[in-house]
């Protein structure tokens, strides 16, 4: 594995660690220079809309975390180191257990992802979140935002 492919995997899985823990300033970081969107190409958010988006819709418990686990499986990279840039696609499911329920998956779909590196270091320019399959949402999200069905 490239020392690219690496920078770039731990961006993917730093991204889920961060939901999972209710840092969603944190995760608006990750986007302060990308777009970050549904497949279909609704919301658009930068860095600030997506900390906005995550506080205003995800039900966080008295742990302060929503007690998810977003597991990334399948991930596929290509970086060309030359011009700075790197796409990959990686599959998502989302596990939770609320307080009083079992352990269940609730979301699973497809991450489209564009990096660029600056100074450096590699980070998302892009972000596209395909939802594919959709179990019981009503203890995650407030809200269901645009593009996201089953």
């Amino acid at each position: 594995m490239s020392e690219a492919d690496r920078q770039i995997l731990s961006l993917i899985h730093r991204y889920a660690e961060l939901l999972d823990t209710g840092d969603f300033a944190a995760v608006g970081h990750l986007f302060d220079h990308a777009r970050y969107g549904t497949g279909d190409g609704s919301l658009g958010l930068d860095g600030p809309g997506v900390t906005r988006m995550h506080e205003k819709i995800v039900i966080l418990y008295d742990d302060g975390t929503p007690r998810t686990k977003h597991v990334t499986t399948n991930v596929s990279i290509e970086a060309d180191e030359a011009v700075s840039r790197a796409s990959s696609r990686a599959y998502y499911t989302v596990f939770q257990q609320a307080p009083g329920h079992s352990l269940e998956p609730i979301v699973a779909g497809r991450y489209h992802d564009r990096f660029e590196r600056e100074d450096g270091a590699w980070r998302f320019s892009e972000r596209r979140i395909f939802v594919d399959l959709v179990g019981d949402l009503s203890r995650h999200l407030r809200s269901i935002p645009p593009g996201v069905s089953g």
